[in-house]
């Protein structure tokens, strides 16, 4: 992070190496001065020797003088509240000298090195006090590091007890204090340490342990940290809290005695009861969110375990906790209804999305991150069944039918020949409910989600015209095939939001974002912006938002209805039964919730969208509304819709999706929004 060091010159050493070549050829031509000689290649080969420790000492101190050490990359959601921490090997948060508050200087000095403001990285005293206790001992039974020689110990040397090691350590501490200020080493030292139970650094014990920053610890939790370097395993307050209180009034004890506290204060210190947290390290409150913010950040920098980064998300952390407590409430409603669904293979996925930002304010991949980390909702595929349907009636309107438009709700039979063998297949599609109702409004069919009529209204505004339109609408893989009447398509549920929030918010395509906002080490921050691209006619968009209000209404998606706010969406059931979907929209969110089975099986008959996940879906609005109660109720109205009486009723049309010719005159210009 800091670099002020200078390559050492060898020219000393080159100029000694040729004086030992000259002194050998000297020797062979004057053997009577050759006691002489050798003294002379004595020095010149200790100095040789001299210059070469130097110089291994001096590139080891150059880690250290340009230290740059790995740190824990954190997770903020978006009102800033801590998500997750994501490391590598060493969980370390960084702080700056400035930022130290002066009493944990002060505690540590006292304990371990009084002097290390007055000396030169060595304590010739100390040095001189543990030679003595150690010769009558015969081992090295006591030290007498500096913190500099400390700091070098636990990043450049090993910790053995030999002559050696001791001898490089001193050098190499007196090259660190020639290149940096006290206050820097202070501040490297404070920052690499260990502090025990994973965490490196005072910033991050601080906040691991009693969940502070460094100027809201009292001198009690200070002396605790300082105590705890000197053996990391021992003084662990979360494992042995009685050791850790007694060194850390051994510490205060300490700065009373040097009079850098009063009595007063050391009285109170000692009597201060304090509170220790055993968190986990990463923290992490939403896992599902932050893998898949991991990888998308990761596709950008590749040091994101090391880098120390600062990632805000889009995702709120209530609401994040709202949706995982709905999808398990649905997930716990479908073992109830049916005793032989399969528990370990069922799961589900759920994603928020607010519609005009495209923040994905939760992303919740399956009931239960522990027992299964794979991430539903990012990484599966699944087919939407019926929840497709909303955007080939939209087509439709786009074409110029209207919501009262009428079509056949029979069922036909369709072949299909050719194969190796020309066989003929026939495909002969069904309602739900397994009967016709003949001639049937779009709205009608839509709100009863009524397969056969969906069919006809494909086939009559054209296949091809369906099919290029979907590709233009974003989605992709789409059959040429009849079959995407009943959704065939796959998709997963983050990808299919941002469709269903093209609904909410009048017709724009917002790609949905995890991140906001990265800031690296330095301060430099790289801003997030959703792509954002205008597909549809807001006023044609509209007549699609009141047809998927009356699904909730009076169709199949009658279980989200939530007293006091407007709600538009669609259920879905994939054939067999092996997906069930439920699309809500609110004038603020989009929510797409799935549930099925991983092995792609199917789940009991009963199980479909308008019972499965509709459910959790009034769940999580419910409890979102009481968290968020200013959120918006209704859906605008846009310039260009208009209301007339169709049959009796108040209904929607514009000019580009007129009233059948029959009961047009019964439409009110007047009602011009």
């Amino acid at each position: 992070m800091i670099n002020n060091t200078q390559e050492p010159k060898n020219g000393g050493k080159k100029w000694i190496i040729a004086a030992v070549f000259g002194i050998l050829k000297y020797i062979i031509a004057n053997k009577k001065r050759t006691i002489a000689a050798v003294f002379i290649v004595f020095f010149a080969a200790f100095g040789i020797f001299a210059v070469n420790t130097y110089q291994s000492a001096y590139y080891q101190a150059i880690e250290l003088i340009n230290y740059n050490p790995k740190l824990t990359t954190q997770f903020f959601d978006r009102n800033g509240e801590l998500v997750a921490n994501y490391f590598e090997d060493e969980n370390r948060l960084y702080v700056k000298f400035d930022d130290i508050p002066y009493r944990m200087v002060e505690a540590l000095v006292a304990i371990e090195d009084t002097v290390f403001f007055e000396h030169d990285g060595i304590n010739a005293e100390a040095i001189f006090r543990a030679a003595l206790k150690n010769l009558r001992s015969m081992k090295f039974s006591e030290g007498a590091s500096t913190l500099t020689q400390q700091l070098i110990k636990n990043t450049l040397l090993t910790r053995e007890k030999t002559l050696k090691r001791k001898l490089n350590e001193a050098l190499i501490a007196l090259i660190i204090e020639r290149h940096l200020t006290k206050e820097q080493i202070m501040e490297r030292y404070l920052n690499h340490i260990f502090f025990g139970h994973g965490y490196y650094g005072v910033r991050t014990a601080a906040e691991g342990y009693f969940r502070k920053s460094l100027d809201e610890l009292s001198l009690k939790e200070i002396a605790m940290l300082v105590g705890i370097p000197r053996q990391p395993n021992s003084y662990d307050p979360t494992k042995h809290l009685n050791l850790t209180l007694s060194r850390a009034n051994a510490v205060l004890n300490r700065m009373k005695t040097l009079g850098w506290i009063s009595e007063e204060e050391y009285n109170q210190a000692i009597a201060e009861e304090v509170k220790v947290y055993d968190d986990t390290l990463s923290k992490n409150q939403a896992p599902y969110a932050v893998d898949e913010a991991i990888r998308e950040v990761s596709l950008l920098y590749d040091d994101v375990r090391s880098g120390g980064y600062k990632i805000y998300l889009s995702a709120d952390l209530k609401t994040q906790q709202l949706a995982h407590d709905a999808l398990e409430f649905g997930y716990q409603k479908i073992i109830e209804r049916d005793k032989s669904v399969n528990a370990s293979i069922l799961n589900g996925a759920i994603v928020v999305l607010d519609n005009s930002k495209g923040d994905i304010l939760a992303l919740v991949g399956g009931h239960n991150y522990t027992q299964s980390p794979f991430n539903r909702a990012v990484m599966t595929s699944r087919q939407l069944g019926s929840s497709f349907k909303p955007f080939l009636y939209q087509i439709a309107l786009d074409a110029g039918y209207s919501t009262m438009d009428l079509i056949p709700d029979i069922s036909r039979v369709y072949v299909e020949e050719g194969g190796s063998k020309n066989e003929t297949k026939e495909w002969v599609p069904k309602n739900i409910e397994s009967n016709f109702q003949g001639p049937i409004t779009l709205k009608d069919a839509l709100t009863r989600s009524r397969n056969l009529a969906t069919i006809n209204l494909v086939s009559s505004v054209g296949l091809e015209t369906v099919h290029r339109e979907l590709l233009k609408m974003g989605f992709k893989n789409v059959p040429n095939d009849l079959s995407i009447s009943l959704g065939s398509l796959g998709m997963s549920p983050l990808e299919y939001s941002k469709f269903y929030g093209m609904f909410a918010n009048g017709g724009t395509l917002v790609e949905p974002k995890m991140v906001r906002k990265i800031v690296n080490r330095f301060g430099t921050e790289q801003l997030f912006e959703s792509e954002k691209e205008q597909i549809l006619d807001p006023a044609q968009n509209y007549l699609m938002i009141d047809m998927l209000k009356s699904v909730v209404e009076s169709g199949t998606g009658r279980a989200v209805k939530v007293s006091g706010i407007e709600i538009a969406g669609k259920t879905g059931t994939s054939n067999n039964n092996i997906d069930a979907w439920f699309c809500g929209i609110t004038p603020d969110i989009s929510v797409i919730i799935w549930y099925g089975n991983d092995d792609n099986t199917p789940m009991p008959a009963s199980e479909v969208g308008g019972r499965t996940s509709t459910v959790p879906f009034a769940y999580f609005l419910q409890n979102y509304l009481k968290t968020y109660p200013a959120a918006n109720r209704r859906f605008s109205i846009p310039v260009g819709v208009k209301k007339g009486i169709y049959n009796g009723k108040e209904e929607y049309f514009t000019t580009k999706s007129p009233f059948p010719s029959a009961s047009r005159a019964a439409a009110s210009e007047d009602t011009l929004f």
